[in-house]
């Protein structure tokens, strides 16, 4: 990679728990988000972008240095559950790579890449640690303030510009002022937290979604025969087992209207960059780590499954100048592994040659050019965490979607035919050559990535000999 005439400002906006169809861009649900469709219509929609691993902690350990996370032992969030190991700052990062490339970089938000080191660790020059300040700002000018529906969301009662979307993107503008004051190119990552559960919008928001008016998701038939046991559990450990689409169109209304929010803030910070004179020559991408259950399949939140709710997530870059606005891509890309070397090319950055990208760089399909050898499939890992280990894996192409579940029923789904992922053909003898070459095709994958469970032999033998009952 050579380094570029004039590097471009690179702005990275990284959501939590954000589905993709939950975008008023995507046409797929009832979402007002004018200022995320602004940024895809001005750039390019990544129609097919998947999380390769669904959980906060291992995605963002992921993005930090290009690896998947079970190359370096970050299986599941840290924070939660046994413990586990981190991405340590001796590791690579991209964003040391820009940084030696003459960027000055800026992180603000959620983190979940180490217990003990922060970002300036792993090449950000400013780190603004916005949750911990926030929560004691908020503690002395609202000591009142308690929240009471736990997980299920409830109408924040603070003025906007109060909140935790909007006092996010406050900070963030500031930083991104002093960043654009510095003389240098500059890369700020910023990560809100919302639309994560338990979502908490303000009324002006709320009252936008009526319950009575949103749809039921197309997955909420959900009987769950013939999959997984584990699937049926989650909803006993979160005590739902019973909610009929009733009790889960007010959560539904909430998320939707906790990410018209969120949209508000991100319209705010955008604004502040056109206020810079800065988005011409900036690069902005829009992502989210993974989606969200949100009654899909009457499920909630995330873990043990590998739904389209929470392994395919939204995808967006504008890019001025070079990419045209309503560009579309279709392939599949995977956001966290791909983004890495996308940003050291788009920096002008160079990689030695000993480390190993997971990803590929997005650029010939940013420039319009289709590559002769891009990926026809995307993998996702679990490792399990929060109501116990359950391992999975899974292999997605256009037309199937295998999941391998070490301890229980294998799950096949015709996404051509059965969008929802409703109906587990993993047992019909008419797949039974698809499911072979699926197997094989995830081994290789996953072996050659270093993924310690293919590297054991009797695990190798329950995948590629399907040794399973």
């Amino acid at each position: 990679m050579t380094k570029q005439a004039k590097q471009p400002n690179i702005l990275i906006i990284m959501v939590d728990q954000l589905r993709y169809d939950c975008l008023g861009y995507s046409g797929l649900a009832p979402v007002a988000t004018p200022h995320i469709d602004g940024l895809a219509s001005g750039g390019m929609w990544f129609n097919c972008a998947y999380s390769h691993i669904p959980v906060c902690g291992p995605a963002r350990q992921s993005f930090a240095c290009g690896r998947r996370a079970e190359a370096f032992g970050g299986l599941w969030n840290f924070s939660l559950g046994l413990k586990i190991s981190a991405l340590e700052p001796t590791a690579y990062s991209w964003a040391r790579s820009l940084q030696k490339a003459g960027y000055r970089n800026g992180y603000i938000g959620k983190w979940d890449v180490h217990p003990t080191y922060d970002p300036t660790f792993y090449g950000y020059d400013e780190f603004v640690p916005s949750d911990e300040r926030y929560r004691a700002w908020l503690k002395v000018r609202y000591p009142e303030l308690v929240y009471s529906n736990g997980y299920f969301g409830e109408i924040d009662p603070l003025p906007l510009a109060d909140t935790r979307s909007h006092q996010t993107a406050e900070m963030a503008a500031a930083l991104m002022k002093q960043l654009s004051e510095c003389g240098s190119p500059w890369q700020l990552r910023v990560n809100f937290q919302e639309p994560h559960l338990p979502c908490r919008p303000t009324a002006e928001f709320a009252e936008r979604y009526a319950p009575e008016s949103i749809p039921k998701w197309g997955s909420f038939s959900e009987t769950f025969a013939d999959k997984p046991y584990i699937q049926e559990q989650q909803l006993r450990n979160w005590q739902i087992e019973n909610f009929a689409w009733e009790d889960w169109a007010p959560i539904v209304a909430r998320y939707y209207a906790i990410i018209s929010q969120l949209d508000d803030a991100i319209g705010r910070l955008l604004k502040e960059l056109d206020s810079l004179g800065k988005s011409e020559d900036t690069v902005v991408i829009f992502t989210s780590d993974h989606g969200d259950m949100c009654g899909g399949h009457r499920m909630m939140d995330k873990h043990y499954v590998m739904y389209e709710d929470v392994v395919k997530v939204p995808l967006i870059i504008r890019w001025p100048s070079v990419i045209p606005a309503d560009s579309r891509c279709d392939d599949f890309v995977h956001s966290l592994l791909d983004l890495p070397p996308t940003l050291l090319e788009i920096g002008g950055s160079t990689l030695t040659a000993d480390y190993q990208f997971h990803g590929e760089s997005l650029m010939p399909l940013i420039r319009g050019t289709q590559p002769a050898q891009w990926r026809n499939e995307v993998i996702a890992t679990y490792n399990g965490q929060q109501f116990g280990l359950y391992t999975q894996r899974m292999i997605r192409n256009k037309e199937w979607k295998y999941v391998w579940n070490c301890t229980d029923v294998d799950e096949l789904y015709d996404m051509i035919n059965d969008p929802h992922e409703l109906r587990n053909v993993i047992r019909h003898p008419a797949n039974k050559s698809i499911v072979q070459e699926l197997r094989k095709r995830l081994y290789d994958t996953l072996f050659r990535e270093g993924d310690g469970l293919v590297h054991n032999s009797w695990m190798r033998d329950q995948l590629l000999e399907g040794r399973k009952k």
